[in-house]
């Protein structure tokens, strides 16, 4: 008898993991509480999988032999907590994608800059010849492309969300880059859940593994000192010196991974901005590892373009510089975005409040920005923090409202920034909704 799989979730992670276990032979059923896609709905039907939306039907459900349940999912939905209590396992997408792939994983995970690290990795392992594929949090299913493509390698950016249903999933090289408050309310507002889930991605390694991290950061220093972890590591600091990973040294960064060094110098890198240099090493390290030649990690670091909705230069108008910062959606994000700034600043701010503390940013608002347009529908607390440090607040209910409002409070020779720092779902569907309507704002002035 075929075992039962059942999915929860009919987005891009439960339609490709329905895909893939249609493939390997399970008897798929998918359930969705809310509405699938027409594209997604397509893809079930070319591949048979039973299917239902607008609800759970918990006789479908409860008898599954495996769950895997979609990220944005929290253990505490009422089917979920029935499944656990019942004893049926519940994974991740990304837990049974690995079950049928040998591909070497290299998987990054971190509370900030996980998506453009992850693209630069792919990047560089892509402009080396190597057949990779790009997946995760990011991009096409990994499920999906383990069912239809053969890849060698395989690029995945990982969620705290995805990582909390990984169990048996081993990565080979291993990368955190940060751990900021974030998510908290997945975790009982606990940092130290957070944290731990993070982890969660050196599991399983053994010494053939590298486990790549951030030496200054000082939450995962703190975890690193109380968790065992079997990898090789390496670490990357632009504080101190290091034998084994990536330091800084004046104007350049030095890679080492065994007695393989390799030098860039900070001019030449693509990306700018303290955090990218972060993000530079880290995926110069994971080069290294890889064995990738150091012309190929060197093209790869000047040639790289940074992703949509992430301190993405959109259009200079009147000599008014825009950009679209849309996926900044926690106070740390956004404290680099800010930092990077070089010239008077007009800020857009505003969403869905996630407990932040505003206080982080005051010193760096003070020095750059000239004026606030809130684009959220409870703007309270940016006014209490702001007020007595930026002398122009003007809030903003439309990506419309906030960029013309923008546009007048602007001179030439400054730049306009989204950096959100809230969750987009008060006034949009997601980050990439806001940063769309951002755009075509602006090209409508």
């Amino acid at each position: 008898m075929k075992k039962r799989l059942v999915i929860l979730g009919g987005g891009e992670s439960g339609v490709g993991a329905a895909v893939l276990g249609c493939v390997k032979g399970f008897d798929v059923f998918l359930s969705d509480f809310g509405s699938i896609g027409a594209e997604y709905a397509g893809t079930l039907q070319k591949y048979g999988v039973a299917c239902e939306q607008g609800g759970h039907t918990e006789a479908l459900i409860l008898n599954a032999d495996e769950v895997v349940k979609s990220p944005g999912i929290p253990d505490s939905a009422p089917v979920v907590k029935k499944l656990l209590a019942a004893g049926v396992p519940v994974i991740s997408e990304i837990e049974l994608a690995a079950r049928y792939t040998d591909a070497k994983l290299v998987c990054v995970t971190g509370s900030n800059g996980k998506t453009t690290t992850t693209s630069l990795i792919y990047h560089i392992m892509k402009s080396a010849g190597l057949n990779v594929g790009l997946g995760g949090n990011i991009g096409r299913s990994f499920a999906l492309q383990v069912a239809t493509e053969n890849f060698d390698y395989y690029a995945l950016e990982l969620s705290s969300f995805q990582l909390d249903g990984m169990y048996r999933f081993k990565a080979d090289v291993a990368v955190l880059l940060n751990i900021t408050p974030d998510h908290l309310d997945r975790y009982g507002y606990k940092l130290e859940s957070y944290a731990r889930s993070k982890f969660r991605i050196a599991q399983n390694m053994d010494k053939k593994g590298c486990f790549i991290y951030c030496a200054d950061d000082e939450l995962t220093m703190k975890y690193l000192a109380e968790t065992k972890i079997q990898a090789q590591l390496l670490s990357f600091s632009q504080r101190q010196q290091t034998s084994q990973g990536a330091c800084l040294n004046s104007n350049k960064f030095t890679t080492m991974y065994k007695n393989n060094s390799f030098e860039m110098l900070l001019d030449e890198l693509s990306l700018k901005g303290k955090h990218n240099l972060y993000n530079s090493m880290a995926a110069s390290i994971a080069g290294q590892v890889l064995k990738i030649k150091k012309e190929h990690i060197r093209n790869s670091l000047m040639s790289f373009e940074s992703i949509e909705h992430r301190l993405e230069p959109v259009l200079r108008v009147g000599g008014i510089l825009f950009i679209n910062d849309s996926k900044a959606t926690n106070i740390n994000s956004t404290w680099y975005a800010l930092e990077s700034m070089t010239t008077p600043t007009v800020w857009i701010v505003g969403g869905v409040d996630k407990g932040n503390d505003y206080g982080e940013l005051l010193e760096l608002v003070r020095q750059k920005v000239k004026a606030i347009v809130c684009l959220g529908v409870d703007n309270r607390k940016i006014h209490e923090a702001f007020e007595d440090v930026v002398s122009e607040i003007v809030d903003t209910r439309s990506a419309e409202e906030a960029v013309k409002v923008a546009y007048k409070l602007s001179a030439k020779d400054d730049t306009v920034l989204l950096s959100p720092a809230c969750a987009s779902f008060d006034l949009f569907q997601n980050y990439e909704d806001r940063g769309e309507q951002f755009k075509r704002a602006i090209r409508y002035l």
